[in-house]
């Protein structure tokens, strides 16, 4: 029979198992760039049909994930105000980005 304490070390076990670490601002940033160029990465689909549309949301899906990286870093109080500075560069340059990477050539 298993008891509660046998349940509770278990589920203590996975969850510290599953749980990552928290990522410095500094790794966040180092991270969402890598992000921005994995969606440079992705081969534009010479069609325009389904195939753009699921390059369209692959890029937006990577860019996305870069700005959900990089969004607190702004409101953190003990971040540096030059992480800080860096990090709200990247976030204003992400429109910029999705419109290159997305525009026709």
């Amino acid at each position: 029979m298993c008891t509660y304490t046998d349940l509770s070390s278990k589920w203590f076990f996975h969850y510290n198992r599953i749980m990552s670490k928290a990522l410095t601002p500094e790794q966040r940033i180092r991270n969402a760039r890598k992000l921005i160029e994995e969606a440079r990465k992705i081969p534009r689909p010479s069609s325009v049909g389904w195939d753009f549309f699921s390059y369209t949301a692959q890029v937006k899906d990577n860019l996305k994930k870069a700005f959900e990286l990089v969004k607190l870093i702004q409101h953190s109080p003990s971040t540096d105000p030059e992480i800080k500075r860096e990090a709200k560069e990247l976030i204003d340059s992400l429109p910029e980005i999705e419109k290159g990477i997305l525009k026709p050539s």
